[in-house]
């Protein structure tokens, strides 16, 4: 169950971005596994990928035809992967953007693909040849809520957002989908994102916005602390609302990107409060630190804590193993006697020890429930950071013990 999900329902077209689904049997038959984006001509495009090493074959075409032209089509596809497939994984999501190309008139270089699911099997390309085809068959603005469905894979809710508003008397919108629910660890944390607008904004500062707003949200959210071999989130600007952004410092340019990071979070929010089994949705948020590594090393640390992830399940204010995090977390010289460390608004550490006015029965409140804060602060200097995580259930075993059965 997720926690304090509400399914997103209110998609607004964004002009000059239509999307098509189709029931391609990729791995699963009778349900929508295959969508193609179709992008407006003079769009622009930026994305951010996986950092993995074994990053998938649709990851490095992406990125090199993301070099090489303005694309006009993304083609998703769930249920497998295409990673760890070597020479021949890279051929079928090569051809896969060739038989997009050849029934759409553009070329190749203009198709990004992009896979999710199962690693290291082969990629069904008959599937591809049906799926394709209707897909484009039902080609529509009005087609989100469907996409987002058909990009889920462990994922028990779809994941979308979606604004208008105003800018000099023109209206912008954007709307995005993602998708992801295991293996989600920052850089890129399996998921996907693809966010568009009809503001026009200019190549480069599109792909500069796209990687800040990442690290702002996809690159804040862990669930299990695998960083999947598939993550990609890309950013589609179609610049058909008259609105056009080339100045960062315009107030234009600070309202769509405000609201930008407004999409981003509330879609990187949604994978982790659908986590493979989650029950808890917890901000782990690290002040007082010398540096942007420094606090993300110890908030990471206490995130990626089963100790602390399962203490949180079983609602127990276990709040040793936060503090045991914190302790090894890397940082140097480290002066304990600064540490405050509180839950929500119950200080359980004071001081580098446990506050004398600290009760049980305050801290089980505050874990008994489905969403809470971690806040600690080390007293070291002034970077702050936060980032978003769940606990670990019985649920996130049996899911991922079945996940190929």
């Amino acid at each position: 169950m997720a926690v304090n999900f509400t399914v997103f329902e209110q998609f607004k077209a964004v002009d000059g971005i239509r999307l098509g689904v189709a029931q391609a049997h990729v791995r699963y038959a009778n349900r929508d596994d295959m969508v193609v984006i179709e992008l407006a001509e003079g769009s622009s495009v930026a994305g951010v990928f996986t950092t993995n090493a074994f990053c998938a074959a649709p990851v490095h075409i992406s990125k090199a035809h993301l070099q090489q032209t303005a694309p006009r089509y993304l083609l998703i596809n769930t249920g497998n992967a295409n990673a760890g497939t070597g020479k021949a994984g890279f051929a079928n999501a090569t051809r896969s953007c060739e038989l997009l190309a050849q029934a759409t008139g553009v070329k190749a270089a203009e198709v990004l693909p992009f896979s999710t699911g199962v690693i290291g099997e082969p990629l069904n390309m008959p599937a591809f040849e049906r799926g394709i085809p209707a897909a484009l068959d039902n080609l529509s603005a009005d087609n989100w809520a469907r996409a987002a469905k058909g990009i889920m894979t462990t994922d028990t809710l779809p994941k979308g957002y979606s604004t208008q508003f105003d800018v000099n008397g023109k209206t912008v919108t954007i709307t995005g989908i993602s998708k992801g629910a295991g293996m989600i660890m920052p850089n890129m944390a399996t998921m996907l994102g693809f966010i568009g607008t009809d503001a026009g904004i200019a190549p480069g500062l599109l792909q500069s916005w796209c990687k800040e707003l990442a690290d702002c949200s996809f690159n804040r959210i862990t669930i299990d602390g695998d960083t999947s071999t598939n993550d990609s989130c890309m950013l589609m600007a179609t610049g058909r609302s008259g609105v056009q952004i080339n100045d960062v410092a315009s107030p234009e340019a600070q309202l769509v990107f405000s609201k930008l990071k407004e999409a981003f979070q509330i879609l990187a929010q949604a994978i982790v409060r659908d986590g493979e089994g989650a029950t808890k949705f917890v901000t782990i948020e690290v002040g007082g630190a010398a540096s942007q590594k420094e606090a993300l090393d110890v908030a990471y640390t206490v995130a990626h804590s089963p100790l602390v992830k399962t203490a949180m399940f079983a609602s127990d204010a276990n709040w040793g193993r936060i503090l045991a995090a914190v302790g090894r977390s890397g940082v140097q010289n480290f002066d304990l006697d600064k540490v405050q460390i509180y839950l929500d608004d119950v200080q359980i550490v004071e001081d580098g020890g446990r506050r004398e006015a600290y009760t049980e029965a305050d801290g089980a409140a505050v874990f008994a429930r489905t969403e809470f804060r971690v806040r600690i602060e080390l007293g070291r200097g002034n970077a702050r950071e936060e980032l978003w995580t769940c606990d670990f259930s019985h649920e996130y075993v049996t899911i991922n013990a079945n996940y190929r059965s």
